[in-house]
């Protein structure tokens, strides 16, 4: 797919170092993925897995404990799980992700982002069908063979397991992660450079240089909104 996973979340920390940001947004996620469930992460497979990304990420454990103990508390946020998609220059397509709780303020502030920077939203259907919902690990320290040998033993299937940049990567069907994360631990892997559900492109579009430059401004435009979680992408960045 030619995606960078190492250092795209590279380039984002960098991004986001001198600000709480991608704390603040962690914290969200990681409240409503408690508050719809149990807070606990062995009983809440959603709320397991923000934990798990967002210590790939090294987000404080006094900001995961806040947004938890906040979610045991009565009452509270309530926040709506909206998917926004869209284009940029070039055909490029593009999928944002956001928890708000204000509906109206975020439609209003992601179509502004496209707008402003080249693009334009779309209706609800006409970017996703070109996206695969995909889990991806990156595991430093074992070999593809040495992963997929785990994986078999595990009886987990993988879509693709390659090795870059010192790490091996697996994706992985959606409804495997858990059993992916699980068989990795039991045989001895303790961190992860990645883990995450992801969505990838089917097929990526290439930009010249212009583009690219007009492309990554809506990108940061589109991740500095403080509803936005995550956006994902089908542009090849050389990255």
């Amino acid at each position: 797919m030619g995606r960078k996973w190492n250092n795209i979340k590279d380039k984002k920390a960098e991004k986001d170092k001198n600000t709480s940001r991608i704390y603040a947004k962690f914290g969200t996620e990681i409240y409503v993925a408690a508050k719809k469930g149990e807070p606990d992460p062995e009983s809440n497979t959603a709320l397991k897995a923000v934990l798990e990304r967002a210590k790939t990420y090294n987000v404080p454990k006094h900001i995961i404990d806040k947004a938890i103990d906040k979610a045991k508390g009565a009452g509270g946020e309530d926040y709506d799980e909206l998917r926004y998609e869209g284009f940029g220059v070039g055909g490029t397509m593009v999928i944002v992700d956001a928890l708000t709780n204000n509906v109206n303020r975020t439609a209003s502030d992601v179509r502004a982002a496209f707008g402003k920077n080249g693009g334009n939203m779309g209706v609800s259907g006409s970017v996703t069908y070109m996206f695969d919902s995909t889990a991806v690990f990156g595991i430093e320290g074992k070999s593809a063979d040495d992963v997929l040998e785990i994986l078999l033993e595990a009886d987990v299937d993988a879509r693709d397991v390659f090795e870059e940049d010192d790490v091996t990567i697996v994706y992985a069907e959606p409804d495997q992660f858990h059993a992916a994360q699980e068989a990795f631990k039991q045989a001895g892997v303790e961190e992860f450079t990645v883990a995450e559900l992801t969505m990838l492109p089917q097929t990526e579009v290439s930009l010249s240089a212009e583009d690219i430059a007009k492309f990554e401004k809506m990108i940061d435009a589109l991740e500095d909104l403080d509803d936005v979680q995550r956006v994902y992408h089908n542009a090849d960045l050389g990255e």
